[in-house]
């Protein structure tokens, strides 16, 4: 069979990391790379994972990206029709890449990583496939409507990035020639906004290295909590954490004493060092294989908990703690995206049950293992990455 030729472009470089949106554009490579010619442009920082990618891609285009917060970007924001996070994409030297790819080659159709690369991508004939990792306005808007103390000064001016956000991620979704959407949420909203009723669904999935991972680490001896392993810059994160810490955890500690919280994930400690204590670990995961990797964190904890409170996309991590047995305790939010059965798979409940909830579950080990092994189960069946690379297959044979 003939390889398609595709051009992708992605915010980052991929790579199996913290970050979940670099995960999945990783493995989705990989698998596609069976049927595919890949050519990855990426507008990234730095190069760090490029020799894990270089395998499974004909070709790799590396453009730098400048720091996020600077004069130009701040008044292009202020002075044109452009919200922030497009203005942060903006760049001569990767709409000149993209052209120059599209002028020299052919392509079969271009893969699109999140929205506010569109504006990069120069009129063309190609078939364009348009993956929104998450509904980006959604998240922007929640952060906006919760932010309190001084910060609030600066609603006025963050409610019109909002707006405008929103107008341009409608603008592509109509714009494109096909939308992806990873979770059945998130394609409603889409179909709902845009009226087109051929949004697709590719999920997230889990690795292999996950689902057959040997136990290497033990559990812990003391009753321990994690949430994690995530890029903590990132807003629903950011903010899950902070409810973590000042709502929830205190009523945990106040009941069982002797528990411990692992806060963990890219950035942790520059974002929540001030919270570390004899029973509160905030640190980064070591890389695959390391002794504190991802695995060996999801293996020593008894729970993962995450009091989300804006929905939109699906947690990586989510996966990960699912394909490795570990229980995880979150809210109809959090656990958008994944098609579970409540108290079987997981438990799903209301921000104000996450505690008492967690605490129930701290004490009964039975009931773990159980949650656990079905967890294991049902992200082995049902979201490998494999799996999703045949769904985008699938699309782009119909393109």
């Amino acid at each position: 069979m003939k390889k398609r030729n595709i051009l992708m472009i992605t915010p980052y470089l991929p790579a199996p990391s913290q970050s979940g949106g670099q995960t999945r554009s990783f493995y989705l490579i990989k698998h596609l790379s069976k049927e595919n010619n890949l050519t990855l442009i990426c507008f990234t920082r730095d190069e760090k994972g490029l020799s894990e990618i270089k395998p499974f891609c004909k070709k790799i285009v590396i453009v730098k990206r400048g720091k996020t917060w600077d004069l130009k970007k701040i008044l292009r924001t202020g002075l044109s029709p452009y919200p922030f996070l497009i203005s942060n994409y903006l760049s001569d030297e990767l709409q000149e890449k993209i052209k120059e790819e599209i002028d020299t080659n052919q392509y079969d159709l271009i893969h699109t990583e999140c929205f506010y690369l569109m504006p990069n991508i120069p009129e063309t004939k190609i078939p364009i496939v348009l993956v929104d990792q998450t509904i980006e306005y959604a998240v922007y808007e929640h952060y906006t409507q919760t932010i309190s103390g001084l910060k609030s000064l600066l609603k006025p001016l963050m409610w019109i990035d909002v707006m405008k956000l929103k107008y341009w991620e409608h603008y592509y979704w109509k714009k494109t020639h096909t939308v992806v959407a990873v979770s059945d949420e998130d394609k409603k909203v889409i179909a709902r906004d845009t009226k087109r009723n051929d949004v697709e669904i590719i999920p997230n999935g889990i690795d292999k290295k996950y689902t057959d991972a040997q136990i290497q680490t033990k559990k812990t001896k003391y009753p321990s909590i994690i949430y994690g392993v995530s890029n903590m810059k990132w807003m629903q994160n950011s903010e899950c954490v902070e409810l973590l810490l000042k709502k929830v955890w205190p009523e945990i500690k106040a009941s069982i004493p002797d528990c411990k919280l692992y806060i963990i994930g890219r950035y942790a400690a520059d974002k929540f060092g001030q919270f570390v204590s004899k029973d509160v670990v905030v640190t980064e995961a070591g890389l695959d294989g390391e002794k504190n990797d991802p695995i060996s964190y999801y293996q020593r904890s008894w729970l993962l908990v995450a009091p989300i409170l804006s929905g939109n996309g699906t947690r990586t991590k989510f996966f990960e703690a699912m394909a490795t047995s570990l229980p995880i305790i979150t809210t109809k939010q959090g656990m958008e995206g994944i098609e579970i059965e409540n108290k079987k798979h997981a438990y799903v409940v209301p921000f104000n049950d996450i505690a008492k909830t967690t605490v129930s579950l701290l004490n009964d080990k039975k009931t773990r293992n159980k949650i656990g092994r079905e967890a294991k189960k049902l992200v082995s069946k049902h979201y490998t990455w494999e799996m999703s690379a045949k769904k985008l297959n699938t699309l782009y044979s119909q393109l």
